[in-house]
């Protein structure tokens, strides 16, 4: 894709399997990335060409400290893939401590990330901001409200920040995957005693593709975000769904 080769990007969640799909695909596009995490795997970034942060977004120091220690090692950050995430999946039910978690590192975590990169791509003279949305950012789904709220709100983040920075030349963008088959699906089964193939038939079922998406699709999909191919996209969501939406 063009204008990849040697971007700094920033990837949150970047040892989680979406993240760390991005990142392969960045680097193989050329880039140069960091991804940042709870915890550091040197071993396991270097597999791919990454480098690695042990880096708790809840943390506005660490975030600083971290982002800083990325311009002068490498450069200045000029993308940045907010794909952090935790997962609370309560209705009415939920407790403040539950509402606490969820929006310190959906939301806020995006948005210090976002306060301490931005400079950087200031400085570039560009930048790209891809904030992971979902489909439960559009549609109601049983027992999700939490995890729905917070993905409803980083769309309209994306939609604020793009305004805020269009005249820097920063591009902000979401991208929304539906049901992606990853670890946190299969471990989530076993957490639960559900039967694996099971469970993956029926969240199959829900996407008109017939099937769970792929990790190598979402990094596809925001290496497009961040290249030079998407160069008139701000304010933007990219849905990379099988089809669930459209049903």
């Amino acid at each position: 894709m063009r204008g990849l080769k040697d971007k700094i990007v920033i990837i949150t969640g970047g040892l989680g399997d979406l993240g760390y799909a991005s990142g392969k695909r960045l680097v193989e596009e050329g880039c140069h990335v960091a991804l940042f995490d709870q915890k550091a795997d040197l071993e396991k970034a270097k597999a791919i060409g990454c480098q690695s942060w042990q880096v708790d977004i809840t943390d506005e120091a660490q975030i600083e400290k971290a982002c800083l220690e990325v311009k002068e090692k490498i450069g200045p950050a000029t993308v940045l893939v907010n794909s952090a995430a935790i997962f609370i999946l309560k209705s009415i039910d939920a407790t403040p401590e539950d509402w606490d978690k969820m929006t310190r590192v959906n939301i806020r975590g995006a948005s210090l990330m976002a306060k301490h990169v931005v400079p950087q791509m200031k400085e570039a003279g560009h930048g790209s901001i891809i904030n992971f949305s979902s489909v439960s950012g559009f549609v109601g789904q049983p027992n999700f409200s939490t995890y729905t709220a917070t993905k409803f709100a980083l769309r309209g983040l994306t939609r604020g920040w793009a305004t805020d920075l269009s005249e820097f030349n920063i591009r902000v963008n979401t991208i929304c995957p539906g049901y992606i088959y990853t670890s946190a699906f299969v471990n989530s089964c076993k957490d639960l005693g559900l039967d694996i193939e099971e469970e993956n038939k029926k969240a199959s079922a829900m996407h008109l593709l017939g099937r769970q998406g792929k990790t190598e699709e979402i990094g596809s999909a925001v290496a497009f975000l961040a290249s030079d191919d998407a160069s008139f996209m701000t304010g933007s969501d990219m849905v990379v769904d099988g089809g669930y939406l459209a049903r």
